[in-house]
Formats: structure tokens, C-alpha cells, sequence
């Protein structure tokens, strides 16, 4: 899961966010700025965030349980932060950006995004390179999300 969040999220859906949405509803909705700002310190710091959590479950799988709860403590914070981090963007960025965008601004915004679809969750138009990690997530993640043990 940590590396598809490297792989696709922070490669490809935050830069688009940054760089395409965001300078949008700027222009056209300051008063979203604080909303915005907040969400590029979580893209400035997101990428490193994922390192760290990538990091921190080799060394559990190699050193052993002695490593695991530092893992445990990070990974919390991280899906906390993440959450948050969503929420605000659909909160404080997707309705001002539904009211104020032009039909121009989302065909330029949809044709950018669909050009990097994510590849686990666009049902029916997965990136066959990602089968074997899709598979494996839904393998070991628990109910609802996937078959694994809960």
C-alpha cells in the first residue's frame, strides 16, 4: 500500500493539484487561500512522510516486533493527517472550484487527471502493470476493503 501511495498519489495526483487546481481556485476564490496553503504544506511534506512509513516497516519486517510500534504510531498519524488532508480539500477547495471553475477550466483539468487515472481504483480500467499489487492489497487488507484477516 505504502508503495502505491508513493507511485500514484504523490507522483501523480498531487502535482496535478498543485500545479492545475489549486493556482485555479486561487485566481478565482482567494479567499480559499488557507485552504491552499494548508494543502501544499501536506504535499511539501506528504512524499517524506511515505519514505518514513516505508522505512520504518523494513526495519519492523527485519529487526522484528522490537520495531513495530514505532511503525504503528506513524502510520496512525500518517492515515490521520491523510484524512484531514482530504477532507479539506473536499470541504474548502471541490465546492468553491464546482461554483467558480468554467466549463473550459474543468475539460482542461479532467483531460490532465484522466491522463493519469489511478491505477487501482478506476473499476474496469486498471493498469494491468498494477494487477499483481492490487491483488496483493486486496488480499491482505481486511473487510471492507479487501478479503484479508481483520
Amino acid at each position: 500500500m505504502l508503495f502505491y501511495i508513493d507511485e500514484f498519489p504523490e507522483k501523480l495526483h498531487h502535482p496535478k493539484e498543485s500545479n492545475l487546481l489549486f493556482p485555479r481556485v486561487a485566481r478565482l476564490a482567494p479567499q480559499a487561500m488557507e485552504a491552499i496553503v494548508q494543502l501544499e504544506e501536506d504535499h511539501a511534506h506528504s512524499e517524506a512522510s511515505v519514505r518514513d512509513l516505508q522505512h520504518l516497516l523494513l526495519g519492523w519486517e527485519l529487526i522484528g516486533e522490537s520495531r513495530r510500534a514505532a511503525f504503528d504510531t506513524a502510520v496512525r498519524r500518517y492515515v490521520q493527517a491523510y484524512l484531514a488532508h482530504m477532507q479539506l480539500e473536499e470541504t474548502a477547495i471541490l465546492p468553491i472550484a464546482q461554483t467558480t471553475l468554467t466549463d473550459q477550466d474543468w475539460a482542461e483539468l479532467d483531460a490532465a487527471f484522466e491522463a493519469n487515472r489511478d491505477p487501482l481504483a478506476t473499476k474496469g480500467q486498471r493498469d494491468p502493470v498494477y494487477d499483481r499489487l492490487f491483488t496483493r492489497i486486496v488480499m491482505r487488507a481486511p473487510a471492507p476493503i479487501g478479503v484479508g484477516e481483520a
